[in-house]
């Protein structure tokens, strides 16, 4: 998978318990485009401990941006469908298996890195917006760092591949190796237009029956596909629980 070279910005204080996080832009988007959340986080004072690395998705040449993976569309309204036929946001023939695979293993990649240096998997956040969102979600349900990850921030996406990820945790459950800690935060807004909210709904539910109590999820009322001040400000206490600075 050929990506330019990732945004990393260290931590601006030493610290005995590190912690790092990687965050995932969304279509269209690249990492520069994350930069002013982290320069806000230092600006407060907030989150010293924790470093950030910002990756930057291939370039798609079908739709002229930089995906992680091959989109599909969502209606605004709910299309009904025919008798017998699956429901084509739930089917996972319609979701590009392929680029999500790549794009997973790319993080995977990257999280070897951090471990490699010395930052143990719990104390690792993966992250992302929209697109970022639906393959961080991947990488804590379905990856081999699944259950072992210290957190997962989803924003304003979906969960796809969702009849396969369902499986691979039911299995997971029947073979008790249900041992997950990863804590979650998944953050939509009532009126995204991009990916409605009802997607949002259905996820949320999924993980919250896999995941119980280690789920905070959250509806912004009034805001579209984007962040709020509101939602930086729970995020970024999540996180400062998530990987606390003084890990006990």
């Amino acid at each position: 998978m050929s990506n330019d070279s990732s945004i990393i910005i260290p931590a601006p204080s030493s610290s005995t318990s590190p912690a790092t996080i990687i965050f995932l832009h969304g279509l269209g988007d690249d990492a520069n485009g994350w930069t002013d959340l982290v320069s806000q986080f230092h600006a407060a004072h907030k989150l010293p401990h924790l470093k950030w690395i910002l990756p930057n998705a291939p370039q798609n040449r079908d739709v002229m941006a930089q995906a992680w993976f091959m989109p599909k569309q969502f209606s605004p309204i709910p299309m009904p469908k025919r008798s017998g036929e699956p429901d084509p946001e739930e089917n996972d023939e319609e979701d590009d298996q392929e680029g999500m695979t790549k794009s997973v293993e790319y993080i995977c990649g990257l999280i070897d890195k951090e471990v490699e240096a010395g930052v143990p998997a719990e104390r690792l956040v993966v992250g992302g917006f929209s697109q970022g969102c639906a393959i961080s979600l991947l990488v804590g349900l379905m990856s081999r760092y699944k259950a072992k990850l210290g957190g997962v921030v989803g924003l304003s996406g979906y969960l796809p591949l969702s009849g396969r990820v369902g499986k691979m945790m039911e299995d997971r459950k029947e073979e008790g190796q249900d041992t997950s800690q990863t804590k979650w935060f998944l953050g939509h807004g009532s009126r995204d237009q991009l990916v409605p909210k009802r997607m949002f709904m259905r996820y949320k539910d999924q993980i919250e029956g896999w995941e119980g109590e280690r789920v905070e999820a959250k509806l912004y009322e009034g805001m579209g596909h984007s962040t709020v001040g509101a939602e930086v400000r729970d995020l970024c206490g999540w996180l400062e629980r998530a990987v606390p600075e003084n890990e006990a």
